[in-house]
């Protein structure tokens, strides 16, 4: 069989019928990745398409047709901004962020013609935007947004978790909060160390801090009832250069959406060895009921993305905001062709918008390779009663939020005992709410709940 040659800066991978060893730059077609690893939203044109091989798979396949071959540099960056800088700089072709991102990308791209970028596919989204949080630390006093008024919030300035921010205060009429512009780790580390009062951040930071005991969740963006989203921006001029390499993409990232939709729990396995993060983590999220992967670039999703320009403009000054036209950004062409290539139904699948969850649950035992699911909260705490009777470790127990659908850990949440029903709260203010208005019902802890408290 003939030997196929792709080149990789990062990684060697062997395929079958393809040897890939290395060759001269000037003999091949480059193309960079820019991505983040410790955003799951974005894993299936970031860490789980890399550490799969589906893109180094397609276009060996295009090597084998045609005898070009491609160098592939993936670049790992924490957050989207950096991102846009280099396709500003004409330094990275294909990149993977969120809402607020993208739409910065496509403004600040819009003036250079090779550096001008479209949205060609979405990675993942939450109907209820559930997937950037506040969180406070664990001790601290404040029991809703609107106790942060006068306090020091970290945000990376121009992220869906600013976006999120600056709805919500607005929302609330929370004022005199000082935005701090910082990265994510940066943040966690100042809220731990007191020097700010709140953290305001995207995916997958609210779970991490919080599965870690290092901060307590204050603020569900699932409150604001408004889809967020992460998806793969294209320099245009790359596009229009290498089409191969870009239908390659998309249909490399169908085939890992395909794979974490069809395998949740391995693809959280295999994220997490990639990004660092712990399993349990990446699984709140892409675990059933939690963050929605689809690649379509669904009406209603786009015309968030419009909506989403006035909170841009109230985060700072972007040149051509204001006529920035966000259905010409949206270029949903290549991806149709690679529905149309598989046989599938683009028009079906991009009128398909998924809706929170909020019933039912998940159950991991220690050591064990598979998850129990159960039909309710109640259902969960049962199980969770039966495996401590036995004597199993929990590894995880994962609930949705009674109000807002909102997946979450069981052990983190904030219970009411309503009658003989149990139901969870991923914060401590959404139980109070359901207890104001429901006569006779009790907020408990995880414990208590347990316990069959009352």
């Amino acid at each position: 069989m003939k030997k196929f040659l792709i080149l990789l800066t990062t990684t060697v991978l062997v395929v079958a019928g393809c040897s890939l060893e290395s060759a001269p730059a000037g003999d091949s077609v480059d193309v960079v990745i820019g991505y983040q690893s410790k955003t799951i939203n974005t894993a299936t044109a970031g860490t789980l398409l890399r550490a799969r091989g589906y893109l180094e798979r397609r276009l060996a396949d295009i090597t084998g047709r045609t005898g070009t071959r491609y160098r592939v540099d993936w670049q790992d960056y924490d957050t989207g901004a950096p991102i846009t800088a280099q396709m500003l700089a004409e330094k990275i072709d294909i990149g993977s962020m969120g809402d607020y991102p993208m739409l910065i990308n496509g403004v600040r791209t819009q003036g250079n013609e090779q550096a001008r970028t479209a949205i060609v596919s979405l990675t993942a989204y939450h109907r209820a935007g559930a997937l950037n949080m506040v969180v406070v630390r664990p001790d601290s006093d404040a029991g809703t947004l609107a106790d942060l008024a006068g306090a020091k919030v970290s945000a990376s300035v121009g992220s869906a978790g600013h976006g999120t921010l600056m709805r919500a205060l607005a929302g609330t009429g929370t004022t005199g909060v000082e935005v701090l512009n910082q990265q994510p780790q940066v943040g966690a580390a100042a809220l731990e160390s007191g020097q700010i009062q709140g953290l305001s951040q995207f995916v997958a930071w609210p779970g991490l801090l919080v599965y870690q005991d290092r901060a307590r969740l204050l603020y569900d963006g699932a409150e604001l009832d408004y889809p967020t989203l992460h998806g793969v921006v294209v320099r245009r001029g790359y596009a229009q250069a290498h089409p191969e390499v870009l239908d390659a993409f998309l249909q490399a990232q169908l085939d890992a959406t395909e794979f974490l939709n069809r395998k949740p729990l391995e693809a959280a396995r295999i994220v997490a060895e990639g990004s660092g993060l712990p399993q349990e983590v990446v699984y709140l999220y892409n675990g059933p009921g939690g963050t929605s992967f689809d690649t379509t670039l669904k009406p209603e999703l786009v015309a968030a993305l419009k909506n989403d320009v006035p909170y841009l403009k109230s985060i700072g000054d972007f040149d051509g905001l204001g006529d920035f036209d966000v259905d010409g950004f949206v270029e949903d062409g290549p991806l149709r062709a690679v529905f149309r290539d598989r046989k599938l139904d683009y028009d079906k699948a991009s009128a398909a918008l998924d809706k929170p969850v909020t019933n039912g649950g998940e159950l991991w035992l220690d050591g064990s390779e598979t998850t129990v699911p159960v039909a309710d909260s109640n259902g969960l705490l049962d199980a969770v009663r039966a495996a401590e009777a036995r004597g199993d470790g929990i590894r995880a127990a994962y609930v949705h939020d009674a109000e807002l659908g909102t997946r979450w850990f069981a052990d983190k949440s904030a219970w009411v005992r309503d009658g003989v029903r149990y139901l969870a709260f991923d914060t401590a203010s959404g139980a109070r709410r359901y207890a104001a208005g429901h006569p006779g019902a009790v907020v408990l802890d995880y414990r208590q709940a347990l316990a069959g408290g009352v």
